[in-house]
């Protein structure tokens, strides 16, 4: 007897074409895009009414896709687009602390403006007023050299009153962001979460190079995709950067992939309730357990980035799995002599410390007193495990001729070429226009 379909395996199997035509209506225009734009699984999700993801599914509402593509045919290719764009520039993973609202409102204007500066004509279409300023005041962004990206967007808008936020959620919405990961998620999630960041970062990557290869073909709005994805990059790599500070040590805990539930439940089964083999109550991780931040507050360096640094260290280090149960960060202030010393044990101390945190100094600039006084604190073992030492400058100053017993790097702003940076220390030039849209 032949399957009579129904009317919802016809919707999916519609939605699926749908969404094949769309893919190829862009590529047709965006060739190097090719691979980012078959990378999601359609699923379906009949309560939405917009494009979502998680960065592994599309979900869509079938009914509503087949409506819209009766409709608007167009409007479907931009809206995949933007959905897909969220995922190169790593929209997802990257919000950290920030406001989650205005986040998503930054990486929507990120993303419109991105596909408007394209200039493809599947995705055309005629610009708002209220765009239009907006677009004015990213542009000059730009000529001050501030760059273009999410973050400095949410730093722009952030302190916006609630009416133009709402105006601009409603000229910039396109698509749902109820996939993106949240604290809340259980493990399982977080590390999918993970998976799914890593593959679109070799997506992005790859994407990158495709579009290279293409040589004089580049339009200036493609040259502004490459360089919206190299600006949300930046935050990953300092993420990336800060994971040569941790230390592998034994942690309370399962360890799901040393513990084998064949053996721990066929005992049960045969004993009763005497399992085989019990699971292992610790396992190996690498995570950092004490930690040093100093801080140039000489004349020279801005109070404001000095926040803005300060923030975004800390919340990628109070990220899950990044800390032991016992870890200490020690802030210190200092210009030509120690300004200021915090020991902080917990994110509770680390949110009353920004809350009330203040620049210490204004003088000349004098890194050995740090080091002198990171010294002392060894020596009185106060400072038993240091894991390393950062010391964010502008790179002018007199710099210590004896390498300590601990990593340290030197986080600069600015072109270091012209600092005496000593050969036995990690130098790092950190993207301005990123930390400067930090919350």
């Amino acid at each position: 007897m032949a399957h009579i379909q129904t009317e919802s395996e016809w919707q999916e199997e519609m939605s699926a074409k749908i969404v094949e035509f769309v893919r190829h209506e862009l590529y047709m225009e965006l060739r190097y895009l090719k691979l980012a734009l078959s990378q999601l699984q359609l699923k379906s999700d009949p309560d939405l009414r917009a494009f979502a993801t998680d960065g592994a599914y599309l979900y869509v509402a079938p009914e509503w896709l087949i409506g819209i593509f009766e409709k608007n045919a167009q409007y479907l290719g931009r809206a995949y687009l933007h959905t897909v764009l969220h995922c190169i520039f790593s929209h997802l993973w990257i919000g950290g602390n920030r406001d989650r609202e205005t986040w998503h409102l930054a990486c929507d204007i990120a993303v419109e403006y991105t596909i408007d500066q394209m200039q493809a004509e599947c995705t055309k279409r005629i610009l708002s007023w209220t765009r239009k300023q907006m677009y004015d005041r990213l542009k000059e962004q730009k000529q001050q050299k501030q760059g273009i990206s999410a973050a400095v967007i949410y730093r722009m808008i952030e302190n916006e009153e609630l009416e133009q936020k709402i105006l601009l959620q409603k000229e910039f919405y396109t698509d749902d962001h109820c996939y993106w990961p949240k604290k809340e998620d259980g493990q399982a999630k977080q590390e999918q979460a993970v998976r799914n960041q890593n593959q679109w970062n070799k997506i992005a990557r790859q994407t990158k190079m495709e579009q290279e290869m293409r040589g004089g073909e580049t339009t200036d709005g493609e040259d502004l995709f490459l360089a919206q994805a190299a600006a949300e990059k930046s935050r990953r790599s300092y993420k990336d950067f800060l994971q040569r500070f941790s230390v592998l040590r034994e942690e309370i805990g399962v360890d799901p992939e040393e513990f084998d539930l064949n053996y721990y439940t066929y005992g049960l089964k045969l004993y009763g309730n005497m399992p085989l083999m019990e699971p292992l109550e610790s396992r190996e991780v690498k995570k950092i357990r004490e930690f040093v931040i100093a801080i140039d507050t000489s004349y020279s360096t801005s109070g404001t980035l000095v926040e803005q640094f300060l923030k975004e260290t800390f919340s990628i280090l109070t990220q899950k799995n990044s800390f032991f149960a016992q870890s200490k960060i020690r802030v210190i202030q200092c210009d030509n002599q120690v300004r200021s010393d915090v020991e902080l044990r917990s994110e509770r101390d680390i949110a009353a410390l920004m809350q009330k945190f203040t620049v210490a100094g204004g003088g000349s600039t004098d890194f050995r007193p740090v080091f002198s006084y990171v010294n002392d604190l060894i020596e009185r073992g106060e400072l038993k495990n240091i894991g390393g030492l950062l010391y964010f400058t502008d790179g002018r100053g007199t710099y210590p001729k004896m390498r300590p017993d601990y990593q340290t790097a030197f986080l600069f702003l600015e072109d270091y070429d012209n600092a005496a940076v000593p050969p036995w220390a990690i130098r790092l030039k950190l993207e301005p226009e990123e930390f400067a849209g930090m919350p």
